[in-house]
């Protein structure tokens, strides 16, 4: 079962920029499609971006499309999240998870391996 901890939320303006990490433990990464999700109190997660194994097909929510990037390093067990332009409505826990197939990503807000991060913190302040 692979591990996953997330990095790199904190505090930023409207209009700035975050990069969120997510390392994975084991060796076994790249057999997994992952995916950023975000949830804040009160509200259901929220599917962000998912990217496939090999990292050469991506998707994204139309609330963070063409604002928001996914990508990753198999090399190095990570994926990542560029976030620019960023909106106070973003504010949320973000986490990673890993899935066993980018078809999953995109359709269940729980992945079937169970794999997820602790989340890391992002606030926008307007």
């Amino acid at each position: 079962q692979v591990q996953l901890v997330e990095a790199g939320g904190g505090l930023v303006q409207t209009g700035g920029s975050l990069r969120l990490s997510c390392a994975a433990s084991g060796r076994t990464f790249s057999t997994y499609a992952m995916g950023w999700f975000r949830q804040t109190a009160g509200k259901e997660r929220e599917f962000l971006a998912a990217i496939s194994k090999s990292g050469g097909r991506t998707y994204y929510a139309d609330s963070v499309k063409g604002r928001f990037t996914i990508s990753r390093d198999n090399a190095k067990n990570t994926v990542y999240l560029q976030m620019d332009s960023l909106k106070p409505e973003d504010t949320a826990v973000y986490y990673c998870a890993a899935y066993y197939t980018l078809y999953d990503v995109v359709t269940l807000l729980a992945p079937p391996s169970n794999a997820w991060g602790q989340g890391t913190q992002v606030t926008v302040s307007s």
